[in-house]
C-alpha cells in the first residue's frame, strides 16, 4: 500500500515538472515574440529617421550606458568632438608651427594665426574636414590676432590685396615711389600726407608716385571701415590693401607685402622709399640724392652700425638668445625712412625664405641684406635724415630729407610755411 502511494507521488510530481515546463516554454515564445516585435519597430524608426537625426542629442537625452550597441557610438561621437576641438584650434588665434620655403635649416618659423583663406583651405583639406567648416568662416578676412610671442613672426606668401592700384606704375613710370605704413582707421594721417609733402608729383622733372599701405582692421567696426575705405580709394586711388592683420607685431609682414607690391608691379620704377606717417619728407632733397645715387644694390637711410641687441625683458625690442644669438646686429636703415633701389625687392623677398624673422622689421630687413652680402649706404650727408624730431625752421628744414615730427605739430601749416615764396635761409 505505501508503495503505491509513493508511486502515485512521483507521478504527480513528474506532471506538475511538465506543466510547468510546457508553461515556461510557452512564456519564453511569448517574451521571444514581444521582444522581435519591439526590436522590428524600433529598426524601422531607425530608418525613416530624417537627416535631422543628431545622434549625439539622442543619446544626451537618453540613458544608453547598459546598451551595448551604442558604447562604440558614443566613442565615435567622442573622437568627431576630440576632431573639432582640433579643427577648431587649428583655426583659432594659437601659433603653429611651419617650415618656410627655403631649404635652409634656419627657415623654420612660427606662423601667426591670420593665415590667409587658402592656406586654412589647405590645412582643412588635409585633415579631411574642410566640409565641417563654414560658408562664413571661410570667407572671413581677417582672424583676430594674437601675438605668437614678443619677438617671433613668420612672413606669408600667400596674402592677396583686397585694393589695390596695379596699373598705375606701368602707367605713370615714376623715378621714386613713396609707400606710406599706416593703420586702415588712420585716414587723419592720410590726409595730412595728402595735403603736405605727398601732393608732390613732379619734383626737378622727376614723377613721384604716393601709396597707402594698410592691413586689414579687426572688430566691431570692421564692415564700416572697410566700406570707407573702399570709397577713400575711389577717390584717391593711392590705397594698397592686403589681408593679413594691421598691428604693430606685424610690420615685418607689412614691409615684405610691400616688396612684393614694388616688385610685382612697380618693377620698372628705379626707386622706392618706405617712410612713417608721422614724418616730414623734403621730396626736393630726395630726388637730388637719388639723381646721384647707384641704380642696384642700393638701400640708404639712418643706417645704425652697431646695434646692440636688447636682452631686457622689459624691452620693446628685447629678443632672446635662442632666436638671435650675437650680440650686435648687422648694419640696416632705421625704418622711420629708408630709399631702395627697385632691384633689392625681388632679392630680399628671396632672401627672407632663408632669414628666421624678427618682428622688428629694419632690423630683419638688415638680416636679409647681410645675407645677400650687401650693405647698406649710409647718405652723402648724415644729417639727412633724423630719428628725434628736428625743432622747425625754414632754413634747418631746407638741408634735410626726412624728420619725425612732435605729435602736436600742425604739420599742415608747417609745409605751407615751409613751401611759400622766399629764401630759406
Amino acid at each position: 500500500m505505501a508503495g503505491q502511494s509513493q508511486e502515485m507521488e512521483n507521478e504527480d510530481k513528474l506532471a506538475e515538472s511538465r506543466r510547468c515546463f510546457s508553461f515556461s516554454r510557452r512564456h519564453s515564445l511569448f517574451l521571444f515574440l514581444i521582444l522581435g516585435v519591439v526590436f522590428f519597430f524600433y529598426s524601422t524608426n531607425i530608418r525613416v529617421m530624417t537627416s535631422d537625426w543628431i545622434p549625439k542629442q539622442w543619446i544626451q537625452n537618453h540613458p544608453t550606458k547598459s546598451f551595448f550597441p551604442f558604447r562604440k557610438q558614443t566613442t565615435l561621437l567622442r573622437n568627431t568632438n576630440v576632431s573639432k576641438a582640433r579643427l577648431a584650434a587649428a583655426a583659432s588665434p594659437g601659433p603653429t608651427i611651419k617650415a618656410t620655403r627655403g631649404k635652409s635649416p634656419q627657415s623654420t618659423a612660427i606662423l601667426p594665426t591670420h593665415r590667409s583663406v587658402t592656406q586654412l583651405q589647405r590645412r582643412l583639406s588635409s585633415l579631411g574636414t574642410k566640409k565641417m567648416l563654414t560658408t562664413q568662416t571661410l570667407h572671413r578676412t581677417a582672424i583676430p590676432y594674437v601675438s605668437p610671442g614678443p619677438y617671433l613672426v613668420e612672413y606669408p606668401y600667400e596674402y592677396r590685396y583686397i585694393i589695390n592700384e596695379p596699373q598705375r606704375c606701368e602707367q605713370e613710370k615714376p623715378f621714386v615711389v613713396l609707400i606710406v605704413q599706416v593703420a586702415p582707421r588712420n585716414r587723419a594721417h592720410r590726409d595730412v600726407i595728402r595735403n603736405t609733402w605727398g601732393s608732390e608729383k613732379l619734383v626737378n622733372g622727376k614723377a613721384v608716385r604716393l601709396f597707402f599701405l594698410l592691413g586689414m582692421q579687426t572688430g566691431d567696426d570692421t564692415q564700416q571701415v572697410h566700406q570707407q575705405l573702399q570709397q577713400e580709394s575711389k577717390d584717391h586711388h593711392d590705397l594698397i590693401q592686403s589681408n593679413f592683420v594691421d598691428c604693430y607685431k606685424n610690420l615685418t609682414i607689412k614691409t615684405m607685402v610691400m616688396l612684393e607690391w614694388l616688385n610685382s608691379f612697380c618693377s620698372s620704377t628705379p626707386y622706392a622709399m618706405k617712410i612713417d606717417s608721422d614724418m616730414f619728407l623734403n621730396v626736393a632733397n630726395l630726388v637730388n640724392m637719388l639723381l646721384q645715387a647707384p641704380t642696384t644694390n642700393y638701400m640708404t637711410g639712418l643706417v645704425a652700425h652697431g646695434g646692440q641687441v636688447l636682452r631686457d625683458l622689459n624691452s620693446k625690442w628685447y629678443v632672446p638668445v635662442d632666436v638671435f644669438s650675437e650680440s650686435v646686429y648687422p648694419p640696416y636703415a632705421l625704418g622711420l625712412g629708408y630709399v631702395l633701389s627697385i632691384d633689392l625687392t625681388k632679392k630680399l623677398i628671396e632672401a627672407s625664405r632663408y632669414v628666421k624673422a624678427l618682428y622688428i622689421e629694419d632690423v630683419y630687413l638688415g638680416l636679409c641684406m647681410r645675407h645677400l652680402g650687401i650693405h647698406p649706404t649710409d647718405p652723402p650727408n648724415g644729417f639727412y635724415f633724423h630719428v628725434f624730431p628736428l625743432g622747425y625752421n625754414r632754413c634747418s628744414y631746407s638741408k634735410i630729407i626726412a624728420t619725425t615730427t612732435q605729435q602736436d605739430t600742425d604739420r599742415v601749416w608747417l609745409w605751407k610755411d615751409f613751401k611759400k615764396n622766399g629764401q630759406y635761409c
